[in-house]
């Protein structure tokens, strides 16, 4: 945090010296009122001397708000930049993280660390620099004066504080601990609404709303629990600290008051030291509140330190080449391991792929196919093995590098809320019209664009929820090719489509993937045999390899995938 803050320097010097003018003046103020008031009761006071006093005091007191202004105007505008600067950086380093790393977090905890508690910082620094800093001033500044001034008096007020602040370490270590807990209770439950939004269409079709508000119920419940929690030991600070200036305030009226008739000390001195008292309550009350805002700062800060403190795994290094700019797209992959949590789930994979090919890859669901694709585009890392282009270990192709020279379609697409045409550009740096057409066209898109109300300008929902399943899946073959990528990868994104249309995609595509290095994961044999060579992952294991002739000729899974699609295309055409 310390980073954030002393790259403001001059805005921390005009505060501290804000601070300083403004208790300052308030600190001299009383010098005048007792300079008065024992004037007036000695008689030693004149008209003109009253005037000037008089003027003084109101010129000061214009003085003082002049500066009071601004010591609240800097910290809290100092305090925004910081946000700012803060957030900044949390969304880029969360943009360079992992699979891993999100595979382990929920998105509605991330969701909090970079609202809620962000916002508990810029408090913290706002308002605790702010008045963390008039607070120290007023207390420290006000002690002396009051000691020179009249040292029984000073020690008997200065006295009554020791307690006080004996309690406030008890109370703000159980504010720390408590305030922890809230933090993660308001994640808990940005996390449940996530989830519960994001996946309300299965909410509603298995119709368990009532059964979700329930749950939702209880740990809404425990968040106002947790909340009162805190406030109990925050809010219990306030009502001492008003009762033990309550208490000095009698102390003082009482010991004061009996020199003052005895005539040991003036009316007048009296008089200061009961302003300064009153001058320091507000400072003393605020205290609590300061330090309560600092704690729930820190542990925001805390959150989002964690954080920041995660490096991703898969990332540029001392070892990285950045000589390497460009790449003509030959992919190897040599003995070939993958494991996941201790699971084994690729075993001794070895393929060459040569540029400008295709490589069809099919096999069960859960064999591998889709951790295969993301392994060449450097979404993991391999346990063991290789994985090169022309030649490179992709560990030492720059990452930027690599991934600018692939366009990669997922089966399940995710879309923006935004525009059509922004998602089908979404990974070109200024796309045109002609190519966001081009695109659309290739993915047997344009003609579903031709009945949308905006065509290219209609705004398609959170993750495409307006479009079908196949509109969502060719929109991300639209994004992909838009790039005119050397390495094109397409996992099973024609498994929403019907098969009339996977032909006119295909036939489309064909002059595409012939120009690029290709990879082409499906589970239709109609698609794979446009492919120049093909694949067979079961349970980790390459266990065919061919084209399309001679793995329908040989006994296997891909004979057996054709047979049984065959058939199935009989069947409809009976129908």
């Amino acid at each position: 945090m310390g980073r954030y803050i002393t790259r403001y320097k001059g805005e921390i010097a005009l505060t501290v010296l804000c601070t300083v003018v403004t208790v300052g003046i308030s600190l001299y103020l009383p010098f005048i009122m007792c300079y008065v008031i024992d004037g007036l009761t000695d008689g030693t006071v004149t008209g003109s001397d009253l005037t000037g006093r008089l003027l003084l005091y109101a010129g000061l007191s214009v003085a003082g708000l002049y500066f009071s202004r601004h010591l609240r105007k800097i910290p809290l505008k100092l305090s925004h930049k910081v946000e700012y600067a803060l957030r900044k950086d949390m969304f880029d380093h969360l943009t360079r993280m992992d699979q891993e790393f999100f595979r382990a977090k929920r998105t509605g905890d991330l969701i909090t660390r970079m609202s809620a508690d962000m916002v508990l910082v810029r408090d913290s620094i706002g308002q605790g620099l702010l008045q963390g800093i008039r607070t120290t001033g007023v207390i420290l500044f006000a002690s002396i004066i009051m000691l020179v001034t009249d040292t029984s008096l000073a020690l008997l007020v200065l006295s009554l504080y020791l307690p006080m602040t004996f309690v406030f370490f008890l109370v703000l270590r159980t504010l720390r601990r408590r305030q922890k807990l809230l933090q993660e209770q308001v994640s808990d439950i940005s996390n449940f609404c996530q989830e519960s939004f994001a996946g309300i269409r299965c909410i509603k079709g298995f119709a368990i709303e009532q059964r979700r508000i329930g749950m939702f119920e209880s740990i809404n419940k425990d968040l106002i629990r947790l909340h009162m929690r805190v406030q109990v030991a925050r809010q219990g600070l306030w009502p001492f600290m008003a009762f033990w200036l309550c208490l000095s305030v009698v102390m003082i009226l009482t010991i004061g008051g009996r020199q003052v008739i005895s005539g040991q000390r003036s009316i007048g001195t009296l008089v200061q030291f009961m302003q300064y008292l009153l001058y320091m309550q507000w400072p003393l009350l605020a205290f609590s509140w300061v330090t309560s805002l600092l704690q729930r700062g820190k542990v925001s800060w805390r959150r989002i330190k964690e954080i920041l403190e995660h490096e991703p795994v898969i990332r540029d290094s001392d070892q990285t080449d950045h000589s390497i700019s460009s790449l003509r797209g030959e992919i190897a992959l040599d003995d070939l391991s993958l494991d996941i949590e201790g699971r084994r789930f690729l075993h001794q994979i070895n393929l060459n792929i040569a540029s400008g090919k295709t490589l069809g890859i099919t096999g069960p669901t859960g064999s591998g196919k889709t951790l295969l694709a993301s392994l060449v585009a450097r979404l993991m890392d391999p346990t063991e093995g290789r994985i090169s282009i022309d030649g490179h270990d992709v560990k030492i192709i720059p990452l930027d590098v690599l991934r600018n020279h692939i366009g990669f379609a997922a089966q399940e697409p995710i879309l923006f809320s935004r525009t059509l045409e922004h998602n089908i550009g979404f990974g070109v740096g200024e796309p045109d019209e002609r190519l966001i057409d081009w695109a659309a066209d290739i993915a047997h898109l344009k003609k579903d664009v031709e009945t949308f109300p905006e065509r290219f300008e209609t705004m398609i929902g959170e993750r495409g929820v307006t479009l079908s399943g196949g509109q969502r899946q060719r929109t991300s073959i639209s994004r992909a090719v838009a790039r005119h990528p050397e390495i094109l990868i397409l996992d099973d994104v024609l498994s929403a489509v019907d098969t009339q249309t996977e032909a006119a995609i295909m036939e489309k595509l064909q002059p595409v993937m012939k120009g690029r290095t290709s990879l082409f994961v499906s589970h239709r044999v109609s698609t794979l045999r446009y492919a120049d060579e093909i694949v067979v992952i079961e349970d980790g294991r390459i266990t065919q390899r061919g084209s399309h002739d001679e793995l329908i000729a040989r006994p296997g899974y891909y004979s057996e995938l054709n047979t049984m699609q065959q058939i199935e295309k009989e069947l409809e055409a009976g129908s």
